[in-house]
């Protein structure tokens, strides 16, 4: 499994398993233990998603060393005015005393009072990273003007229609590390539809999904495809024995359309929305 070296110099593992819409309890403890069986070590949630404590039911379960797993979850904007006690939530749902990485979900109003109090617990060694999840140049810029801390890692929507580049050369330059969420489109805006993508797909003899992770690994992204069923988490994770070439990156880097499936960060309205929406676990 490749690692990647976050800014702190902490290592996280550049795939890994997301549970976002995981809504089945027994459905959560089976797909995660597959994902381990396979050599899955690092898992994305969030208090939002509601399936922090399935999460850390499945890690006892499964006895593995906590040290072996990189475990990310993200604080939900009604909670900015307590981050401590949100964090430790958290920790308390997923029966653990620390996380590899804790992200702010959205820029909603508020984000640099509550980045304040990230470093904080960060500074307390009760963190191993810290960063944020949504935030576009704009959030970002105006992050710094109170921050101590550079953000090791922003988590955005990304796939082949949406591919961001004044984003990602943005976070580059602030080595800022690019984490996916949606990396296959989440399966609705048709990209596996694409001839262009269906001709690699066959010069590989790999799936295009396969193909389109392979994409993110080599523009240095971290991924963490879903998935509850044991075939698929295999073929996500058969992606280390082929390499895209560079024609074939330029043909997908072609596809870009700026086209989002998910909720635009620029949006006031939604950004208010996640403000008044209560975490209930």
């Amino acid at each position: 499994m490749p690692q990647l070296t976050l800014n702190n110099n902490v290592q996280i593992p550049q795939l890994g398993m997301g549970v976002f819409k995981m809504k089945d309890h027994d459905q959560f403890i089976q797909a995660f233990q597959w994902a381990l069986d396979i050599g899955y070590r690092h898992f994305d949630t969030a208090a939002i998603y509601g399936n922090e404590k399935w999460l850390g039911e499945a890690i006892k379960k499964s006895g593995i060393n906590r040290q072996e797993l990189f475990i990310t979850s993200k604080l939900w904007p009604a909670e900015f005015d307590d981050v401590s006690k949100a964090y430790h939530d958290s920790l308390t749902r997923l029966g653990l005393d620390y996380l590899d990485l804790y992200l702010i979900h959205w820029p909603a109003p508020g984000y640099q009072q509550a980045w304040q109090e990230m470093e904080k617990l960060y500074q307390a060694h009760k963190i191993r990273s810290i960063g944020v999840s949504n935030f576009m140049i704009k959030h970002l810029e105006k992050l710094q003007e109170t921050a101590t801390i550079t953000p090791a890692v922003d988590q955005v929507e990304l796939h082949p229609y949406l591919q961001r580049p004044e984003l990602l050369d943005y976070l580059q330059k602030h080595k800022i590390a690019v984490e996916a969420w949606g990396p296959l489109g989440q399966g609705i805006n048709g990209v596996f539809e694409e001839a262009s993508l269906q001709a690699i797909a066959q010069n590989h003899h790999k799936s295009i999904a396969q193909v389109i992770l392979r994409w993110h690994l080599q523009r240095q992204t971290i991924i963490f495809p879903k998935s509850v069923h044991q075939k698929r988490l295999q073929q996500n994770f058969d992606i280390f024995d082929f390499e895209l070439t560079d024609s074939e990156m330029a043909t997908i880097a072609a596809l870009d359309k700026n086209q989002p499936n998910g909720s635009d960060p620029n949006d006031d309205e939604h950004l208010a929305r996640t403000k008044l929406r209560p975490v209930i676990n």
